[in-house]
């Protein structure tokens, strides 16, 4: 690893912007689009970084083009560049159409190379030796085939990867006949849990060994915000040797690098680390293990959910327990040989118990840079410890800045009008930004220059879409949606005849404006998220303007639906995470001791980019049109509101709910 206080040293051999610029004419010209000079700027922009090495963030508006913008100069660097995303639909966007698209566009052209693969984490493919062996039970005993309904389906999973063998396929989850992730299980494996491709009898066909082999020959290598995480960050060896990671979906990446790093733990977990254990440590460790998880589900039944500023004694003792009891259960495995070391049942037990140690040691530490927190149990699913980090920007600055050169690109990265939030929260710090016309210094340990570029969007959002502030409405209470809030959001769908995406705080509030609206609009279909799986309910929503889908959080993200089917959405309040989220009202008090604003640092930006992505599902195309409604009056009257408008599409505004039901009811037209 290169010494992060040396001077970087320019690349001179990347491509110019004139290049860059042409080749990205040549494959829009190829491919049919049409010449954007956001597109072209961002293009510039990324070949600039890749040149000089300072980290670029690119704020592109949907419409833009940005995944051509990046490709292009990620293809004509001359050494690796992977490409990170935060949800499988784009992964699968570049992977299946994008990326091969641009590569038949480009085949040929001098100084491309057009070679790529897509690395997953290990479970994301089958496992051959699960397939064709078996899968352990809790005893670690091979199993055929699972008893009951799920055997049918597993069957068809081996059937299956049997076939993505013999025609040299990727044997990825995502082509995988449709299934659980119960029934995934049964035909894949953890990293813990795989015996390695030397002591692997299938090694030399395994799908993962394959996509890593594939990706050590490719110029660009896709990937997922986790799988960069724990390579770069908890240094876990994922991906080959790059030189440049652009980020997309990045306004993502915190929550996905935090997601990476959070342990959870259960009784269960210990119990079950304990049984799978006793068929290969012949001292009684395993059941002194089996004993720490009863003293840690007393434990655990004593405390209340929420998050612990200072861990109960009681529960420390037993966290004790059971990481001493794991250490020992551990050194009392017999010492590896190749025959044992092969046996699959001795190695997912010995990795259960190594997981119950790790997560047991690192809970038990008590780190100020950790937080623990209890969850609440449900009839199906038990109390679980979890540990997430305090913060994540200091791993990505000292394991990811400090050593590889970032583009970071969403639709969504200025907050309140300005880069800084976003920045300060993936390890880059305001005052290291170039501004445009200066000269970026060389990155040292101290001193990591970045550039901030707004490429703005091909659409015209204060001609295309209205933000309707309801302003009289009363503040949002505690016990869901009022009278009044009901009132307001039938009117606007009976003014839109329909054509809504409802965006609530919460899966109640959801289901009770879903209530609302059904009875009272009986004519609409309404569907509220639940109703059945949400790939079924978007066809549904698509398929006929007269409905409306309302829903939470997937919603607010992961909804693409550009057209008539979608002139109104409705923001039922401003989406402050919950007071009694562990980790985000321990970030806030953490950022008010460090004599900062946890409110505004915290809460606020948490808010403000979740109502960019929800306001966002509105303008998709340049002929969309619509309104976007916060029936939140603090929007309108609190102090913060500023910042929070300030992170939105520059809509006209208004305040007038006649103005509003006029312009919808002229969008839908004659019923």
């Amino acid at each position: 690893m290169p010494d992060p206080a040396a001077p970087a040293t320019p690349k001179t051999t990347a491509p110019t912007g004139d290049t860059v610029s042409g080749v990205l004419a040549t494959a829009v010209g190829v491919l049919g689009g049409q010449e954007r000079a956001g597109q072209v700027r961002m293009a510039e922009a990324v070949a600039d970084a890749m040149v000089d090495g300072t980290h670029l963030l690119v704020q592109a508006g949907t419409g833009t083009g940005k995944s051509l913008a990046y490709l292009v100069p990620s293809l004509l660097h001359d050494k690796r560049v992977v490409v990170a995303t935060a949800t499988l639909a784009l992964q699968h966007q570049l992977v299946e159409r994008d990326i091969p698209r641009l590569m038949d566009a480009l085949e040929g052209h001098p100084g491309v190379d057009t070679s790529y693969a897509v690395l997953k984490g290990r479970s994301n493919y089958a496992c051959l030796h699960r397939t064709r062996e078996g899968a352990p039970d809790d005893q670690g005993v091979l199993v055929e085939v699972p008893d009951g309904s799920m055997g049918k389906k597993v069957l068809e999973l081996r059937a299956w990867a049997e076939k993505q063998a013999e025609t040299k396929g990727t044997g990825e989850r995502d082509a995988a006949p449709r299934h659980t992730d119960k029934e995934w299980r049964q035909v894949s494996v953890s990293h813990r849990d795989c015996l390695g491709a030397a002591k692997c009898p299938f090694g030399q066909e395994c799908f993962v060994e394959l996509a890593r082999e594939k990706a050590q020959r490719s110029h660009l290598i896709v990937t997922n915000h986790s799988l960069l995480a724990i390579d770069a960050v908890e240094g876990v060896p994922m991906i080959p040797e790059y030189d440049v990671v652009v980020i997309d979906e990045a306004h993502e990446l915190t929550a996905r690098v935090t997601q990476a790093a959070t342990d959870e733990l259960t009784a269960s977990d210990v119990d079950r680390a304990a049984r799978r254990s006793q068929r290969h440590v012949e001292g009684d460790q395993a059941d002194e293990l089996a004993d720490a998880a009863d003293v840690l589900r007393e434990a655990m039944a004593d405390c209340s959910p929420g998050r612990f500023e200072r861990v109960p004694e009681h529960l420390m003792d037993a966290l004790v327990l059971v990481r001493d009891s794991a250490r020992a259960c551990l050194s009392a495995y017999p010492k590896s040989d190749s025959d044992a070391e092969a046996d699959p049942g001795r190695t997912q037990a010995r990795g259960s118990v190594q997981d119950v140690f790790v997560n047991a040691e690192r809970m038990a530490a008590g780190s100020q840079a950790d937080v623990l927190w209890l969850s609440e149990g449900t009839e199906r699913i038990p109390p679980r410890l979890c540990v997430a980090p305090l913060q994540v920007w200091g791993q990505m600055r000292d394991k990811l800045l400090s050593d590889k050169t970032v583009v970071f690109t969403s639709a969504t990265l200025m907050l309140g009008g300005d880069f800084s939030s976003l920045a300060s929260s993936i390890g880059l710090k305001p005052g290291e930004r170039v501004i445009d016309g200066d000269t970026a210094g060389p990155a040292t340990e101290e001193v990591l220059p970045w550039r901030g570029l707004d490429v703005g969007s091909p659409f015209d959002y204060g001609q295309q879409g209205i933000l309707y502030l309801a302003r009289h409405l009363p503040p949002p209470g505690r016990d869901g949606l009022g009278k009044a809030q009901l009132d307001e959001i039938v009117e606007l769908v009976d003014a839109a005849g329909g054509r809504t995406l409802g965006l609530f705080s919460s899966r109640r509030a959801a289901e009770t404006a879903a209530e609302a609206v059904r009875e009272r609009l009986p004519h609409l279909t309404t569907l509220a998220q639940g109703d059945a799986q949400l790939p079924e309910l978007a066809k549904q929503f698509v398929s006929d303007p007269h409905t409306c889908l309302f829903g939470t959080l997937s919603l607010w993200q992961g909804l693409d639906v550009p057209g008539e089917t979608c002139q109104l959405v409705i923001i039922d309040r401003i989406p402050f995470p919950r007071p009694d989220d562990p980790l985000m009202s321990a970030r806030q008090k953490a950022a008010d001791d460090a004599g900062g604003n946890g409110f505004m640092q915290v809460a606020a930006t948490h808010a403000a980019l979740l109502l960019a992505q929800g306001a966002g599902r509105l303008i998709r195309t340049t002929s969309d049109r619509g309104v976007v409604a916060v029936l939140d009056p603090r929007l309108a009257t609190a102090r913060y509101g500023g910042f929070l408008k300030a992170s939105l599409p520059p809509m006209w505004t208004t305040t007038d709910p006649a103005v509003v039901r006029k312009a919808l009811a002229r969008l839908a037209g004659p019923s």
